[in-house]
């Protein structure tokens, strides 16, 4: 790494030391930590990220990831998965909400959203509220019956969108027009 372009961090301060309370070598220690700190924000984005990177390259591993669990500490998670911190009852109740194409479209985000999206609990209630029932009662042990019954149904009502047939008197009327 070229270190003739980071910026000057090496400062020695010039003072003198009027304070009874702590030692000479304390003093000039933080005075150069504040000297470099003061000096530090000065700088611009660049050069800091420069000398991020040099200091973290030099760090050892356990160095690193006390950085890490500090960085951790200060900056909020962004994409916090709801799911994994709500109760699984609250997840499911906000999951009743999407009708059918969007949970299939949720149990493609994660394979804990797969789990919670393809539960009996909420096609249960989508095949209820259209009548649907199953003539068999499913076993403790056998998941998804509910989802596999409600694409059945849907199936059988093949659901598609209305072709529109416009006659011939109507296609005769639209073509002379043009």
């Amino acid at each position: 790494y070229d270190y003739d372009q980071l910026p000057n961090f090496s400062v020695t301060p010039s003072f003198e030391v009027k304070c009874t309370s702590m030692s000479t070598p304390a003093l000039l220690g933080l005075t150069r930590t504040n000297l470099r700190k003061n000096r530090f924000d000065k700088w611009t984005d660049t050069q800091r990220r420069r000398i991020l990177t040099v200091l973290l390259e030099h760090c050892s591993l356990s160095q690193q990831k006390f950085c890490c669990r500090k960085l951790q500490q200060k900056i909020p998670a962004e994409a916090l998965d709801f799911t994994t911190k709500l109760p699984k009852v609250l997840s499911l109740y906000i999951f009743s909400f999407l009708d059918s194409r969007s949970l299939c479209h949720c149990s493609q985000v994660s394979w804990h959203w797969k789990k919670l999206t393809e539960l009996d609990q909420l096609w249960m209630l989508k095949c209820l509220w259209f009548n649907w029932y199953i003539n068999v009662s499913p076993t403790p042990y056998e998941q998804g019956v509910w989802k596999k019954h409600y694409i059945q149904m849907v199936k059988e009502l093949h659901v598609t969108k209305p072709k529109v047939n416009l006659g011939k008197e109507a296609t005769k009327l639209l073509t002379s027009a043009t």
